[in-house]
């Protein structure tokens, strides 16, 4: 009672103080001048010739739809469906909930720090585990008098079901870093947290020769096949970084101008799991730790001792590189861990099911819409701006709404973790700062959904989904067009 009480007396305060979270009138409207140039906009620019545009504008107050274009009409949103996810993933676990990755043997050791049993590193799906969260897990056994593992040493991804990719993935974006296979037992080359990937570097050399290549983390779990060649200063860059279906081989072809700049691209693994294992294996061994037996992927024993545990931050803080950048992988791993949560069930069936279920008691209408990921990558997954700006305005009266907004991309903020997507966008604009919101992009799709406050000081709710693009890139300064005119005209 208390809490609620608490939380209560927060919401007042921010709504009579603040601009950031709530309109502080209820007569709020979009003027008739506004209306014309919206229109204008959408029927008249060359950008959206052949598209399909849905706009939505509601107040933040009472809920009411102030604007409406198409706003009932199915299309794909892109990565605003992590909306969505957030949302149901915020209310089915809570801003507290953490992931636990184990580290247990079947065994004993003893005085002499010689393990007599299996070592387990034992997945259960955090989505921010790193390479240096890894050294820690080693030098904890280290610091507990481990030096030998007499056994073998197991990796559990069992968590999860094993299916690695969303069912839409499209074949072409298996080795990009948005398209990592999903595994309750993954790594990430840095704090993006793309897990399941690594990080290629190719810095030039003299002309005539090749370049050099470097990857992060350093393993040979990756194998690089370097044809590429340094040419001569100004020349164009046209490098190119494949890895085949099924392999860890990196294929470097094509030219980089020996004055040109470090080239960084994140390349997914095949088999995030063994990538893993592998890595773990090899801080084994940095920290002194010597294992005798094999190492695969299997299940850990029923009954084991659970040596040490890393816990992952809280999810009020991973949903800021969830949100800020727009992360995948995060996303899929939220659907199959409300799955797993609920019903046991590690799976995007399952994390969809109570996802479309939680949605639905928060009062967000979903009967039209279609749900095929987490993510939005797939072209499958359809909502309307109008259910968009029904799910902003339900999320504001919940009581982790304040993580939430914090974790949205702020528009035109340089910074990286506060800018997110949106910080090279509205720079020079008077839209800077003042736009708060989700951007999504897929081929032929763009859409931005948000919080904006205008000119008066209010704020309002919007989504704009566009389809059917000739140019997905340039269409962004058609959505700025559109939010200008917002900002202008709502009072």
């Amino acid at each position: 009672m208390m809490k609620n009480f608490g939380y209560f007396l927060f919401l007042l305060v921010i709504t009579l103080y603040s601009p950031v979270f709530f309109s502080t009138t209820n007569a709020m409207e979009l003027k008739q001048e506004g209306i014309t140039q919206l229109q204008s906009v959408i029927t008249e620019d060359p950008l959206l010739k052949g598209a399909i545009a849905g706009i939505s504008i509601r107040s933040t107050t009472t809920g009411e739809i102030l604007y409406s274009y198409n706003g009932e009409t199915s299309l794909t949103p892109a990565s605003s469906f992590k909306l969505f996810t957030a949302t149901a993933a915020l209310t089915t676990l809570g801003l507290d909930y953490t992931y636990q990755t184990e580290v247990s043997t079947d065994g004993k050791w003893n005085k002499k720090g010689i393990v007599k049993g299996n070592l387990y590193l034992i997945g259960r799906g955090d989505p921010t585990l790193t390479v240096k969260d890894l050294n820690i897990l080693a030098k904890q056994l280290r610091k507990k008098g481990i030096r030998t593992i007499a056994g073998d040493v197991i990796a559990d991804d069992t968590w999860y079901d094993k299916v690695r990719y969303s069912i839409d993935l499209p074949w072409s974006d298996e080795s990009a870093y948005y398209g990592a296979q999903i595994s309750a037992l993954t790594v990430s080359p840095n704090e993006d947290y793309d897990a399941g990937t690594i990080i290629v570097q190719v810095t030039p050399s003299k002309k005539g020769k090749k370049p050099k290549t470097t990857l992060s983390p350093n393993t040979d779990y990756m194998v690089i096949h370097n044809k590429a060649n340094t040419t001569e200063a100004g020349s164009n860059e046209t490098l190119k970084i494949t890895r085949g279906h099924g392999k860890n081989e990196l294929v470097i072809e094509g030219t980089i101008p020996e004055d040109g700049s470090i080239t960084q691209e994140w390349i997914s693994v095949w088999d995030p799991t063994k990538y893993t294992l592998d890595l773990f294996k090899e801080e084994l061994e940095r920290e002194g730790i010597h294992v005798k037996g094999d190492c695969y992927i299997g299940k850990a024993a029923d009954k084991t001792l659970e040596i040490v545990t890393h816990k992952s931050e809280p999810l009020s803080e991973i949903l800021i590189p969830f949100l800020k950048l727009s992360n995948n992988t995060i996303a899929e791993m939220l659907v199959k861990e409300m799955g797993k949560v609920t019903q046991n069930l590690g799976t995007w069936e399952a994390g969809l099911e109570t996802e479309k279920r939680v949605l639905t008691q928060l009062g967000v209408d979903i009967n039209n819409m279609v749900f095929r990921d987490g993510s939005g990558i797939s072209h499958l997954n359809t909502t309307q701006a109008n259910t968009v700006t029904q799910l902003l305005y339900r999320a504001q009266l919940q009581e982790w709404f304040p993580a939430f907004y914090k974790a949205l991309p702020v528009a035109g903020e340089k910074e990286k973790i506060i800018g997110g997507t949106l910080r090279k966008r509205m720079t020079k604009s008077s839209l800077k700062q003042k736009v708060i919101a989700k951007t999504g992009t897929l081929t032929n799709v763009s859409s931005i959904s948000g919080y904006m406050q205008t000119k008066s000081g209010e704020n309002v709710i919007f989504s704009i989904v566009i389809n059917h693009l000739q140019d997905d890139k340039e269409v962004k300064k058609v959505e700025d067009k559109i939010l200008t005119v917002m900002l202008n005209y709502l009072e």
